[in-house]
C-alpha cells in the first residue's frame, strides 16, 4: 500500500477533513470545486459562515510540514477562487473563512495526525 501516488494520497487526506467537518456539525457544499483558476478542496457551511478549506496531506517530510506548503501564492490563488465560487453563486452575504487542514499519514497511509489552522489566510 505503499506505492499510492500524490492524487491518491491527497483524496485520503480530503477524506479524513471532510469526515472530521461532517462530525463538526458543517454542511459540505462542494468537493474539489475546480474551475479555470484552479481547485478548492472542500467548501462547507456553519451556521453563516462559508468556510473553504485547504486540505494538505504529508507522509513524510521531504518537502517540509503539510502547513508549510500553502505559502503566499498558494494564499492568493485560494482567495481568487473564494471569490469566484461566490460570484457564480451569488453567495455574497455570507461571512467567508479560510482554514488549513494539515493531515500527516504514516508510511502505510494510515492517520497520524490532523492539524487544524482556523481562519488562517
Amino acid at each position: 500500500m505503499t506505492g499510492f501516488n500524490k492524487r491518491a494520497i491527497g483524496a485520503i487526506g480530503e477524506d479524513i477533513a471532510t469526515q472530521m467537518l461532517n462530525e463538526q456539525g458543517y454542511i459540505i457544499l462542494e468537493r474539489n470545486f475546480r474551475c479555470r483558476y484552479g481547485e478548492i478542496d472542500v467548501i462547507a457551511r456553519i451556521g453563516d459562515t462559508l468556510v473553504f478549506v485547504e486540505v494538505k496531506t504529508r507522509r513524510n517530510k521531504h518537502c517540509g510540514t503539510p502547513e508549510e506548503s500553502v505559502d503566499y501564492r498558494k494564499q492568493s490563488k485560494l482567495r481568487l477562487l473564494a471569490k469566484y465560487y461566490m460570484y457564480i453563486n451569488q453567495n455574497y452575504s455570507q461571512k467567508i473563512r479560510f482554514d488549513v487542514y494539515a493531515v500527516r499519514l504514516d508510511k502505510t497511509n494510515m492517520l497520524e495526525s490532523v492539524q487544524v489552522l482556523e481562519n488562517c489566510l
